[in-house]
């Protein structure tokens, strides 16, 4: 008798203990699986709001972008501060597209770090592009597209006019490559190239900062033998 007694508690504290201790398992997994339901919603909500975020330039949307960008801007005035100086450009207000394209890059960002790559004596100096993968990836980053010409608003290229260079690369229209520009050094002026380029700024202040950049020792391709840096780009508010 008491051996049986002892047998029916032994069993009876065996399924008290089973069941104590399958509850909170089973009850700690249906948590989980509903926090990692409820991690899982949220990131998928964070992805779909950064791909609906994400806008990139393209040929199709370029021209209605900077239409509607240029309506509200005030601005005018870039300051670019290299590693041999700075100086500022004001922009043209009736270039509208172009104007605004040098806007939009600037408070991107997209010229800090870009080099002054080309300089050809007594004639230009050409910013905007670099050696480095940091460049290509900021205009991956912003979007592929080209900007046409606007030359037919009286601007010649006098000495230390701002204007865009064209793309050559399948560009039969000398579409302005909007990623890059040039500054005129020549005195009084380059004027063979009014009609094929577009004139959209002026420097203001600091010419002799871009005389001095003009004056660097440069190898095959007018390329600096030392690297010339924009190290900052910003609007004059």
């Amino acid at each position: 008798m008491l051996l049986k007694k002892i047998a029916l508690h032994t069993i009876l504290l065996l399924f008290f203990l089973a069941g104590c201790g399958d509850s909170p398992v089973k009850k700690q997994t249906k948590e989980q699986a509903r926090s990692i339901e409820k991690d899982t919603t949220q990131i998928d909500s964070l992805v779909s709001e950064e791909e609906e975020e994400k806008f990139l330039l393209t040929e199709e949307n370029a021209i209605d972008f900077f239409f509607d960008y240029q309506k509200d801007l005030k601005v005018n005035k870039v300051k670019l501060t290299t590693s041999m100086g700075s100086f500022t450009v004001q922009l043209y207000d009736n270039v509208p597209y172009h104007k605004a394209n040098f806007i939009f890059l600037t408070r991107k960002g997209y010229f800090d770090g870009t080099q002054f790559h080309r300089v050809v004596k007594n004639f230009i100096i050409q910013g905007g592009n670099a050696d480095d993968k940091a460049t290509p990836d900021k205009r991956r980053e912003i979007g592929r597209y080209l900007l046409p010409p606007d030359t037919r608003k009286g601007y010649k290229h006098h000495r230390g006019t701002l204007s865009m260079p064209s793309s050559e690369i399948n560009n039969p229209h000398m579409l302005a490559s909007p990623y890059e520009f040039f500054i005129v050094v020549t005195n009084p002026g380059s004027y063979h190239l009014d009609g094929e380029y577009t004139p959209f700024g002026k420097v203001i202040q600091g010419m002799d900062v871009v005389d001095k950049i003009n004056k660097v020792r440069v190898g095959k391709g007018d390329w600096p033998f030392q690297n010339i840096y924009i190290e900052k780009a910003e609007v004059v508010e």
